[in-house]
């Protein structure tokens, strides 16, 4: 394959990755949103805790994810607080680096405490560049940063077991594949808008 064939191809790829995104990131409804936590829930008993205890969260229905070498990943989803929605956020990422293909996954982010559900919806928050977020049906690691601050998450497996996770700067982050098989999330790099009701 000749560099013009090569360059063609990944341009390509990246436009295709880009209406993939697209896609997605229409506004859902509360309805969408609060049956993706259920889903969350339903699968590991830990997030259900977290969930019933954080003071909000963050609950992205279906992000799109693609790429062949420049990818893009986003999103749109719910933000809430005190069991009540206070706003919608839209996530955007682009990726450069190995990467082919194309899924559609659910993320939930939660905040333990005021100071970080501010950081989160002071309208410029992002993932610091090394965080990763992996299947619920696997271990997983992630570490997140705001503004140079950063924080590791552990998970657990989808049954509930392993580790439990515990809050690292006030946050815990799962993403669940939607579709297909998904054995780990770069969510590095992700930034996020929010915009209140």
């Amino acid at each position: 394959m000749n560099l013009t064939t090569l360059i063609k191809h990944t341009m390509w790829t990246a436009t295709a990755s880009v209406l993939l995104v697209s896609n997605v990131v229409a506004d859902p409804t509360s309805a969408e949103c609060r049956q993706s936590v259920d889903n969350f829930k339903s699968l590991n008993a830990n997030v259900a805790a977290l969930v019933s205890s954080a003071y909000g969260y963050a609950i992205f229905p279906n992000i799109g994810k693609g790429g062949l070498v420049i990818g893009g990943a986003g999103g749109a989803g719910c933000v809430y607080q005190g069991g009540a929605q206070t706003g919608t956020s839209k996530m955007g990422q682009v990726t450069i680096g190995f990467q082919a293909g194309g899924q559609v996954y659910s993320q939930i982010i939660m905040f333990q405490n005021a100071d970080a559900y501010a950081a989160f919806t002071a309208g410029e928050f992002e993932f610091g560049a090394q965080a990763t977020a992996v299947a619920l049906t696997a271990s997983a690691q992630a570490e997140a940063g705001s503004k140079g601050s950063s924080a590791a998450v552990g998970a657990t497996d989808q049954k509930g077991g392993g580790k439990s996770t515990t809050y690292t700067n006030g946050m815990a982050v799962y993403t669940v594949a939607k579709g297909g098989l998904m054995y780990e999330a770069s969510i590095g790099g992700q930034k996020f808008s929010y915009k209140p009701l």
